[in-house]
């Protein structure tokens, strides 16, 4: 394979999420790797014709010299990629298409990272998952960011500025932050609440009354305006709880000080509805937040009715329509939310797998599992020796400057250099160990997924759909009231199975003992499209409609 290799005219891709701050080396800076690349390239004869390079995260598509690259390749300047790991060329399922793409294609003869190597017939499966591994790290990455406030959250504190009439604590034990009672403030928005409960005076009363007879002021001394009336009355966090994210449908539980209770909520309520003054939702929808408009992209809102009919029965709707804060003029109509329950309820009948192939497939990643242990084993030794090494090399380097056998900017340069490559061969030894264990594990997690989520969802509560429709994708369409599933692409590569996998069952059906289950097992294994060997123009498509992909 080297000598084939060698005929390839390779471009360099390196990329950084963010500019390198001071003292972080938790990803290779992009001098780093293309060091680490071109000794690569050196020592098996590759041909690099041109370095890419580019600070920007790749959780979203839409890299400028990225795409440039891709064009190029196209073009056939270039029919190899070398780079340093195989997320940094794709942590987005649209990219990863496209890499996926025109590797399978032949428009890219090989790519190669520093760990492993990518070739046009390798088996389709476990591209995806190697894929889908580097999506969800970059998932981790954006989830440990938030995952402080989360905390927080969880234990009852509402992240930001304390409303009025509490405060946020200046002194606190890390963990265990509170919002406290304002004392100043407290008993004089409480009377805004007292007066409210009478149901006799308006937001223009109330606020003349808090400014003039309570001498109320905002932390900031300015008076209290009509617009904060309406927000200090419909703001549920007074009565004990809050919404975070804002509109998320997520509610929590605070652990501050009530100013009054639900049913004293509820009432003003009532009274600022029976003004014609619009009251704060109470229902907390199932899929907000997880789908956009077809036709403009906004986000997609839901809303309740009720009919009443002539018979005296009530009966209650939920619709999810767009909010139109794109394009005002946007033509599609509300669809039923039991519409669009019966679309996923299909999508997730097309997923469930029969135990039978569950066992092969799991079997057949084991295999492979073994395989990239013995890759695993021969690269850690080679790293751990050359990381002894450069240790070796740092601490003559060390002893020639105490003895001044060398200049001291001979000695900051080498040194740099060799502290370099010990923070790159020290990365290597941390990534390389877990790399084969976390794919077969997104492997299996998928199968147990795909297995039980139909079933689950049809029993679920609202929560429990919510979460299912979530882990399927989180970008889904509705357009010209239908909605489009983007589900990610494990998920569809295994819908795109579940076909196979029945005309094969059909043949052996039913299954009476050991022997037949093997039987079965082997017909898998002699599938082209269950083992990714099929040729491209037989792929099955699994929707007309160009959202669906």
């Amino acid at each position: 394979m080297e000598n084939k290799n060698q005929k390839i005219k390779y471009f360099l891709y390196a990329r950084r999420s963010v500019e390198k701050r001071d003292g972080e080396e938790k990803i290779l800076s992009i001098d780093s790797q293309i060091k680490e690349m071109q000794e690569l390239a050196h020592k098996e004869g590759l041909r690099i014709i041109k370095t890419f390079t580019e600070t920007k995260s790749a959780k979203h598509p839409g890299r400028q010299v990225f795409g440039e690259m891709i064009e190029r390749i196209k073009n056939e300047e270039a029919n190899g990629i070398l780079c340093w790991k195989i997320d940094r060329l794709a942590r987005n399922p649209i990219d990863e298409g496209t890499v996926k793409y025109i590797l399978r294609e032949g428009t890219v003869q090989h790519i190669r990272a520093s760990d492993r190597s990518w070739y046009p017939g390798d088996n389709s499966l476990i591209a995806s998952v190697e894929f889908g591994v580097s999506e969800q790290q970059s998932r981790d990455i954006s989830a440990h960011v938030t995952r402080g406030l989360r905390g927080i959250v969880n234990a009852g504190v509402r992240p930001g500025i304390a409303p009025i009439g509490y405060k946020n604590s200046k002194y606190h034990i890390r963990g265990q932050e509170k919002i406290l009672v304002d004392e100043e403030r407290f008993d004089l928005v409480r009377k805004i609440f007292d007066a409210a409960l009478t149901g006799k005076y308006s937001a223009l009363a109330l606020r003349n009354m808090a400014n003039s007879e309570w001498r109320l002021r905002t932390r900031n001394g300015n008076k209290i305006s009509r617009s904060s009336i309406y927000c200090i009355l419909t703001n549920p966090f007074y009565y004990g709880v809050f919404e975070y994210p804002r509109g998320s449908g997520s509610w929590f539980a605070g652990n501050h000080t009530p100013m009054i209770n639900k049913e004293e909520y509820d009432l003003i309520q009532f009274h600022l509805g029976k003004k014609g003054r619009p009251r704060p939702k109470k229902h907390i929808f199932a899929y907000t937040g997880l789908m956009k408009c077809g036709e403009c992209g906004a986000q997609i809102t839901a809303e309740e009715k009720w009919k009443h009919q002539k018979n005296g029965v009530v009966r209650h709707y939920i619709y999810y329509h767009c909010t139109k804060r794109v394009n005002s003029n946007c033509t599609q109509k509300a669809v039923e939310e039991k519409a669009l329950e019966k679309e996923i309820e299909d999508f997730l009948s097309k997923l469930e797998i029969p135990v039978e192939f569950h066992e092969w497939a799991i079997e057949e990643l084991q295999k492979k599992h073994s395989a990239e242990k013995k890759d695993r084993n021969t690269l850690l030794h080679k790293n751990q020796v050359e990381y002894k090494e450069c240790v070796e090399k740092l601490d003559t380097l060390l002893e020639l400057r105490m003895k001044n056998e060398i200049s001291a900017d001979m000695f900051s340069e080498k040194k740099y250099e060799l502290e370099l490559n010990k923070v790159n061969l020290r990365q290597l030894l941390s990534g390389v160990d877990k790399r084969v264990d976390n794919w077969i594990k997104t492997a299996e997690e998928t199968f147990v997924f795909a297995e039980k989520a139909g079933a689950e969802f049809a029993a679920g509560n609202l929560e429990k759909r919510k979460q299912i429709l979530a882990i399927i994708g989180s970008n889904h369409i509705i357009k010209d009231k239908k909605l489009f599933i983007q589900a990610e692409k494990p998920l569809l590569l295994i819908q795109e199975a579940v076909f196979e996998i029945n005309n094969i069952n059909q043949r052996l059906e039913p299954l009476k003992n050991v022997e037949d289950k093997g039987r079965l097992k082997q017909m898998y294994a002699k599938s082209p499209l269950l083992c990714g060997q099929r040729e491209s123009n037989s792929r099955r498509v699994l929707g007309k409609d160009p959202f669906y992909h």
